[in-house]
C-alpha cells in the first residue's frame, strides 16, 4: 500500500496564491513583546494571519503573494527592535531549521561575575573580611556603571526602543528598575548633604539576576525542543546516486540534488536520505524516531521507506518517491511545528493580559512612590526593620521618604514578570507536541488540548479503525444453478476500480477469475451498487436495499443472512437481471488491542461508541468482546449521516471526540469537537484530524492504545499550562504587593530591588522547568 501524504501543502499553497513565511524573530523576552510583534505584521499590506512562539523565538505568516516579501517584514521587525531574519518560505525544499540549541555560556559567566565581585564586595558589612579597594563606595560605582554599560547594555537598549515605540517591555521595566537605582546612589555620592544611601549593589544585582535567569531559562527552553531538533538532525546531508539500478559506480550528492525517480544506495549503518520504494536488498529499518515503534522493520523490494530512518542490516538500493520538503520527515516536522505555533484560547486570554501588564506595572510603580513620599512618612513604622534580600545584612527602614519612596517602586518595577505569563503556554505546547512527535503522535496546536481537557465521549468508527478493515469471505448462498465462481464473477466485475473493503475482498476471492468489463457503474454510500456486465444489469448491496428496487429474495436467502450476521457477518446480496442469484458473507476482525484501547479510555473516564453501517446484529456480534451495551453501538448509520450523529451527540451536551481513517470520515471527523485521524488513512481524513497517529506513515502496524496515550499526553500537557498560568499570576499578584511595601507598616519587611530581580528571574525559570517536567512525569506513566 502507497505511503500515505501527511500534507497536500505544495498543490494547496500553488491554488490558493499564499505565502508561507517562517521569521527568526529575536528580543522578544515576554508576551507583550509577542503582542506588539503580531501586531506590526498584521499591520502590513497583504498579511493575512500572523502567529508568534515566545520560547521558538519564531514568527509565521501568512500573506498574499505579491505584495509583501519576507525580507521586508523581517526589516520592519528588525527596525522596531526585533533582529529578525527569513528562516524558511513556502515552496523551500530543504528542511526548516527550528527550535535554536543552547544559547552561549558568556551571558552565565557574566551574571555570576557580577553576583560574586558584588558579594565580595559586601563581605565587610556581613561581618567577614575588609578588602582593600573592593569595600569602597568608589569600587561599587564603579562596579555598576561597568554592569549597566556593558553586560547590562542590551537590557536598557531593549527597554528604550520599547519604549520608543510606544509598546514598553519586561526589559522597560528592569531598565528603569536598574537606572533609577543606579541615578539614586550616584546623587547620593557627589551629593553627599541628601544624607541618601548609597546602594549600587541594587543595580549591579538587578542585572547580574537578570542575566542568570535568563541564561537558565534559555537553557531550559533550549531542552525543551530537544525532541524537535533530534528530528532534524535525522535527514542525511549527502546520498549515494547511482546511474542505473545495475551500476557498481556511487557518487556522493548533497541530498538536495536527489530528484524523484533518482536510484539511490544505502548501506548498512546509514540512514535513507529520501523517502523511497526498495528495488534490490532487503533489511531492518529502525523507524522508532519517527512512529515510536521500537522494533525495526523488515523491509524488501517493493516497500517503502522513509527519510531519516536507520537501514540496520543489509545493503539495498531504492528509487527515490519523495525528496526535500515532500518527505514524511520533512512534514512531520512542519506539522509539529506549525502545531506548536498554534495557540489555545487560555493563551490568547493570557496574551492579552500580558499586553496590559507593563503599563499597570508602571501605574503601580508611579502610584507607590507616590502614596509613600505622601503619605508614608506619616505611618507608625516599626523600630526595626528587615529589607529581605539585603546583602549586607539587617538594615534599617530609610528614614528619607524621598529614597524610601523610590527604593519600593524600583522593587516594584523589577519584581514584576510578564514572561512567565508568556511562557506558561508555549513552553508546555512545546513539551508536549515534541513528546508526542517521539512516540508517532501529532496533536495540532494548544487549542486542541483545551478541547480534549472537556472530552467525555469517544466515538469509533468500526471498519478499519476497530477492526483490521480487511474483511475475508466466509460463505456463500447459492440460488438453484448457480456456483460459487460465477457469483464472485458477477459481484467482482461490479466492484472493479472501487477501493471499498468489501470490495476488495471480493475482489481478493476474485483472483484468478475472467472478469468482464463493466459500464455504467452508479453506487448508493453504504447501500449498494449497480453496473451493466455483459449487457446485463447486475446489482449487489444489503438485502433492504435490493428489495427496495424492487427485488425479490427467497425466504432461505434471508435466514442463512440472518445467520450469518448472529456471527458478526456482513452479506451482500448479488441480483441479475432484478433476481437474486446469490448472497456472500465476509467477516471482518477486531484489532489485537482495541479490547485495551476501550478499557484504557473508561479507565479516564470517557464514553466509548461506535458509529458502523452494519446492522446492529452485525455491529453487536463483531464488538461483543468490548462489552459495550448496546445504545452505545449506533448502527444503520450511513457515511453521510455520520457526522449528523456527532451533531446529536453534541446537541446532547456531551463533548466528542471521532476517531475514523476513511474519506467518509471526514466530515465526522471535522465536526466533533477533537478528530482523531489514522495517519494510515486518507488524506482527507488526516486534514480535518486535530491529532494523526502517525505511526502508520510508513505502513507499519496500527497501534490502537494511541488513542489513549494521545488523550492522556493532552490532558498532562494542558494541566502544565493550568499549573505554569497559576504560579505566574499567583507570583504577581503576591510579589507586586510585598515589593510595594504592604508588609512595611506592620511587619517592618520591605523586598530589596535585587531581590526582587532574583524573584522575577526565579519565576520564569520555575515555569520552564515546571514544563520540563511533564518530560519525567509522563515517561513514568508511558
Amino acid at each position: 500500500m502507497e505511503q500515505s501524504r501527511l500534507l497536500s501543502g505544495s498543490e494547496a499553497e500553488q491554488t490558493s496564491a499564499k505565502l508561507t513565511v517562517a521569521l527568526d524573530v529575536a528580543g522578544m523576552r515576554c508576551a507583550g513583546c509577542v503582542q506588539t510583534v503580531e501586531k506590526r505584521l498584521l499591520q502590513q499590506p497583504g498579511v493575512l494571519t500572523a502567529a508568534v512562539n515566545l520560547v521558538t523565538q519564531t514568527a509565521m505568516v501568512e500573506a498574499e503573494l505579491g505584495i509583501t516579501t519576507p525580507e521586508q517584514l523581517a526589516e520592519i521587525l528588525t527596525q522596531l527592535g526585533f533582529a529578525s531574519q527569513v528562516r524558511f518560505q513556502s515552496g523551500d525544499q530543504s528542511l526548516n531549521q527550528a527550535v535554536k540549541a543552547d544559547p552561549s555560556p558568556k551571558r552565565l559567566d557574566l551574571a555570576i561575575a557580577l553576583l560574586l565581585c558584588s558579594t565580595i564586595g559586601h563581605l565587610e558589612q556581613m561581618g567577614g573580611l575588609a578588602l582593600p579597594v573592593l569595600s569602597t563606595l568608589w569600587f561599587h560605582a564603579g562596579l555598576a556603571t561597568v554592569a549597566l554599560l556593558g553586560p547590562g547594555w542590551s537590557i536598557l537598549r531593549e527597554g528604550w526602543q520599547g519604549l520608543r515605540h510606544g509598546a514598553p517591555n519586561m526589559s522597560t521595566l528592569i531598565s528603569l528598575g536598574a537606572g533609577s537605582a543606579y541615578l539614586t546612589s550616584l546623587a547620593a555620592l557627589f551629593i553627599p548633604r541628601l544624607g541618601w544611601e548609597c546602594f549600587f549593589d541594587e543595580p549591579v544585582m538587578i542585572i547580574g539576576f537578570i542575566l542568570l535567569g535568563r541564561s537558565l531559562e534559555e537553557r531550559a527552553r533550549s531542552q525543551t525542543g530537544e525532541s524537535l531538533r533530534t528530528l532534524l538532525s535525522l535527514q542525511p546531508t549527502v546520498a549515494r546516486w547511482l546511474k542505473t539500478v545495475d551500476s557498481s559506480q556511487t557518487v556522493e550528492i548533497p541530498v538536495q540534488q536527489v530528484k524523484v525517480g533518482d536510484w539511490l544506495q544505502v548501506l548498512p549503518g546509514d540512514r535513507f536520505p529520501v523517502d523511497g520504494r526498495l528495488q534490490l536488498g532487503q533489511t531492518l529499518a529502525d523507524e522508532s524516531m519517527l512512529t515510536g515503534e521500537a522494533m525495526p522493520v523488515a523491509k524488501a523490494a517493493g516497500d517503502f521507506v522513509m527519510a531519516g530512518t536507520l537501514n540496520q542490516s543489509g545493503a539495498v538500493i531504492l528509487e527515490a518517491t519523495r525528496t526535500g520538503a515532500e518527505t514524511a520527515l520533512a512534514q512531520i516536522i512542519a506539522l509539529v511545528e506549525a502545531a506548536q505555533m498554534r495557540k489555545a484560547p487560555i493563551q490568547r486570554l493570557a496574551d492579552t493580559v500580558a499586553s496590559y501588564f507593563t503599563y499597570g506595572v508602571l501605574a503601580i510603580a508611579t502610584l507607590t512612590f507616590l502614596v509613600w513620599y505622601g503619605w508614608g512618612q506619616f505611618l507608625p513604622l516599626p523600630a526595626v526593620h528587615t529589607s529581605i534580600g539585603h546583602l549586607h545584612g539587617m538594615a534599617e527602614t530609610p528614614t528619607d521618604p524621598l529614597l524610601l519612596s523610590l527604593k519600593l517602586a524600583i522593587a516594584v518595577l523589577v519584581v514584576a514578570c510578564p514572561c512567565a505569563l508568556g511562557l506558561a503556554t508555549p513552553t508546555a505546547i512545546l513539551v508536549g507536541t515534541s513528546l508526542g512527535a517521539e512516540r508517532g503522535l501529532l496533536i495540532r496546536g494548544g487549542d486542541v488540548l483545551e478541547r480534549v481537557q472537556q472530552l467525555n465521549t469517544v466515538v469509533f468508527d468500526k471498519t478499519g479503525t476497530l477492526t483490521v478493515g480487511k474483511p475475508v469471505v466466509q460463505a456463500y448462498w447459492l440460488a438453484e444453478g448457480w456456483s460459487a465462481p460465477d457469483l464472485l464473477q458477477a459481484a467482482a466485475s461490479v466492484e472493479q476500480g472501487v477501493r471499498h473493503p468489501l470490495a476488495e475482498a471480493i475482489l481478493q476471492a476474485a483472483q484468478g477469475l475472467s472478469l468482464p468489463p463493466s459500464s455504467d457503474y452508479q453506487t448508493e454510500a453504504g447501500r449498494g451498487a449497480v453496473a451493466q456486465v455483459a449487457e446485463k444489469t447486475v446489482c449487489l448491496g444489503s438485502a433492504a436495499w435490493l428489495q427496495q428496487q424492487g427485488m425479490t429474495i427467497a425466504a432461505a436467502g434471508i435466514d442463512w443472512g440472518q445467520t450469518w450476521a448472529a456471527k458478526g457477518s456482513s452479506s451482500v446480496y448479488v441480483a441479475i437481471e432484478g433476481a437474486c442469484v446469490g448472497a456472500i458473507a465476509l467477516t471482518d476482525q477486531l484489532r489485537t488491542d482495541a479490547v485495551a484501547t476501550v478499557v484504557q479510555l473508561q479507565a479516564l473516564g470517557l464514553k466509548v461508541m461506535v458509529l458502523t453501517g452494519d446492522q446492529a446484529v452485525v455491529a453487536q456480534a463483531v464488538l461483543a468482546p468490548l462489552g459495550l451495551p448496546a445504545e452505545s453501538i449506533l448502527a444503520n448509520v450511513r457515511p453521510e449521516a455520520k457526522a449528523a450523529a456527532i451533531a446529536q451527540l453534541q446537541a446532547a451536551g456531551q463533548q466528542v471526540a471521532m476517531i475514523g481513517d476513511g474519506i467518509n470520515d471526514a466530515p465526522a471527523l471535522a465536526q466533533a469537537n477533537v478528530g482523531i485521524a489514522l495517519a494510515s488513512g486518507t488524506d482527507v481524513a488526516i486534514e480535518a484530524a486535530q491529532i494523526v497517529l502517525m505511526w502508520a506513515v510508513s505502513g507499519g502496524a496500527v497501534r490502537l492504545t494511541d488513542v489513549a496515550m494521545a488523550i492522556r499526553l493532552s490532558r498532562q500537557t494542558f494541566r502544565k499550562i493550568q499549573q505554569n498560568l497559576f504560579w505566574a499570576c499567583a507570583y504577581n499578584l503576591i510579589g507586586i504587593p510585598v515589593a510595594a511595601g504592604v508588609l512595611l507598616p506592620n511587619f517592618g519587611i520591605m523586598l530589596s530591588p535585587a531581590i526582587a530581580g532574583g524573584m522575577m528571574a526565579l519565576s520564569s525559570i520555575c515555569v520552564v522547568t515546571n514544563s520540563l517536567l511533564l518530560r519525567s512525569t509522563f515517561h513514568t506513566l508511558d
